[in-house]
């Protein structure tokens, strides 16, 4: 019953898009066909019109999502100089915006050896320019209450209902010392703008390249949060001496364009591999939750792949070790 409820929802709410659109593209004759869909209620249709002319519509249930945050955060891309979507329209009573089409080729699709370095290139310049344009007050802080609400998804999701574990005192102050570690190496960094899903899924393959998508959970916060983001990849794992390369050549840029990276490279990399470690946790439990709460499956099989993350990075540093040893308690492999 209730999918069936949803089915008739969606639908209901796809014939109320088609009506809006065929408003605001004053009657043209469209068709309009499913475009991506994402880990949250919202949905994307690409618009094709009579000649060619793409638009791309957002569904975004109101009850479920807000489009401000959207609009918002593409008008700050652009000003920065970044290839965001132009918002043509917006009905936010309905959960409905019109957006400019930045093509059908995800980073995710196309990203190989060879085009590698190029493709990771402009999306550093890309980043750069997103952060040098930080203004404070913007945009919601990453503070302590957030970082460690979505860690809190790793023991609340991942153990509790994908492992069906239940931790133990001892456990739990463990995993508790270690977000204390993790959030307080985050808030020790300068803050910027943080896109905080910058990742091949969520770069276009275009003219500027890349385009930038799914932006609207934008905060203020810590600087290595998008480069490890864009390297530790949720769907693509990479050699780690690409990861260190791709690290370095962001490092440099940042540097060269005065954003306030750590001078020593070695502090700004124990920095982003915690950060790094404070995301992958997240995930984890943000994957279990799209899977049993969400009806989203596909997500769940890509939690190995944050797992040999975590367990990488723990085995480096001592102050990590009690999070290595809850791993192995727990039979978390990669």
């Amino acid at each position: 019953m209730v999918l069936e409820f949803s089915m008739i929802h969606a639908d209901h709410r796809r014939a109320a898009l088609e009506r809006w659109l065929s408003v605001q593209l004053r009657g043209e004759r469209l068709s309009l066909t499913p475009a991506s869909e994402d880990a949250s209620f919202r949905r994307y249709f690409r618009a094709t019109l009579a000649g060619g002319r793409s638009y791309v519509a957002m569904d975004a249930p109101p009850e479920k999502e807000d489009c401000r945050p959207f609009v918002r955060v593409a008008g700050l891309l652009q000003q920065a100089g970044v290839h965001a979507p132009q918002v043509h329209a917006q009905d936010l009573a309905q959960g409905f915006l019109l957006l400019s089409d930045l093509g059908t080729r995800t980073y995710l699709d196309v990203l190989d050896e060879k085009n590698a370095a190029n493709l990771f290139g402009d999306a550093t310049e890309a980043l750069v320019r997103w952060q040098v344009a930080t203004r404070a007050d913007e945009l919601p802080p990453y503070d302590e209450p957030l970082l460690r609400r979505e860690m809190q998804l790793f023991p609340d999701w991942y153990v509790a209902r994908h492992l069906g574990v239940q931790l133990t005192p001892r456990q739990r102050e463990s995993l508790e010392g270690i977000f204390s570690i993790l959030v307080a190496s985050a808030l020790a960094q300068p803050r910027v703008y943080v896109h905080r899903d910058y990742m091949p899924r969520n770069l276009m393959l275009s003219e500027p390249n890349p385009g930038v998508l799914d932006f609207q959970d934008a905060v203020l916060g810590p600087i290595t949060y998008d480069a490890v983001s864009l390297v530790r990849d949720a769907f693509v794992s990479w050699d780690e001496q690409l990861v260190l390369d791709r690290s370095v050549r962001y490092w440099e840029r940042a540097r060269q364009a005065g954003l306030p990276v750590d001078a020593d490279f070695g502090e700004f990399w124990r920095a982003f591999e915690w950060m790094g470690l404070q995301r992958h946790l997240k995930v984890l439990g943000i994957f279990a939750r799209i899977h049993y709460r969400d009806g989203k499956p596909q997500y769940l099989q890509d939690t190995p792949r944050f797992i040999g993350y975590a367990r990488d990075v723990s085995k480096r540093y001592a102050a990590l070790s009690p999070l290595l040893r809850l791993f192995d308690e727990l039979k978390c492999e990669p």
